[in-house]
């Protein structure tokens, strides 16, 4: 199978398994269900392609394939501990109210839909690396891809970690954590899941057209600088933490860096 036969059963996959959370979201009367199955579902669609993929360089495969799952497996073990006896998130407690009774299809365009559609983009550059024969060797992309991931997974896995350790404690409640990795970027986590995805497209550059599926790193940084992630988040920090302002002003919103004097 070629890259667009094997990319359809993808989108194919990845519809059904937003439509299974979107109905078990229903039954349980919550939407916050997508946020930890989300990695786990590109996940499973990588696997998919690398099961319809026979003729893909094996190497490249289970290399891609081992990046992708440690990944997907990490992001979503970490929101399902996180998220465990809390309810609904507020921002889909906020969606529900506003919407009413049409919450139950609504939810499915505006949450399962969106997700779904952002995960295919993103799936263009695994696809690519599984399903071409060429180069049947590991090239130099690929060799750079390693270390670029791991310097991403150090970031978003070390930073989740030292936020859940800083929120757990009583003694920090209403401070804000300014230590470790949070000292060079006022949001290790999302560089990190960023440079995870720059990583994955090095390893889809090695292939003859993997250059084209650039789109599937840029809309995750896009998204992580514009939309659902720093902008949404630091518009309401600066207006409910306290000496956020200042933090905004010495810390490197993005990129680490070292931290800048008032």
């Amino acid at each position: 199978m070629d890259f667009f036969q094997v990319y359809g059963v993808v989108v194919l996959f990845v519809l059904g398994f937003m439509t299974t959370l979107w109905i078990a979201s229903l039954i349980i009367r919550n939407s916050s269900i997508v946020d930890p199955m989300w990695g786990m579902g590109l996940v499973l669609s990588n696997w998919v392609a690398f099961a319809l993929s026979p003729d893909g360089f094996l190497a490249r495969k289970w290399l891609i394939s081992i990046l992708v799952t440690i990944w997907g497996v990490r992001l979503s073990v970490h929101l399902f501990r996180r998220n465990w006896g809390k309810g609904e998130d507020f921002r889909y407690r906020q969606w529900r109210e506003e919407a009413g009774e049409k919450w139950w299809w609504y939810s499915f365009f505006k949450v399962f839909l969106v997700q779904g559609l952002v995960m295919c983009v993103l799936a263009t550059a695994p696809v690519a690396a599984e399903v071409s024969p060429a180069p049947a060797r590991l090239s130099v992309f690929d060799m750079l891809a390693v270390p670029v991931w791991a310097t991403g997974f150090f970031f978003e896995a070390v930073g989740d970690w030292q936020l859940s350790r800083f929120l757990a404690s009583p003694a920090k409640k209403g401070k804000l954590l300014k230590s470790g990795l949070w000292r060079y970027t006022r949001h290790p986590n999302y560089f990190g899941e960023a440079t995870m995805w720059w990583g994955n497209y090095l390893v889809a550059l090695s292939v003859p057209y993997g250059f084209l599926t650039i789109i599937s790193p840029a809309l995750i940084t896009f998204l992580l600088l514009r939309v659902s992630g720093v902008t949404l988040l630091e518009k309401s920090m600066v207006e409910s933490t306290r000496g956020y302002k200042e933090y905004v002003e010495t810390t490197s919103s993005f990129v680490p860096w070292f931290p800048r004097k008032r």
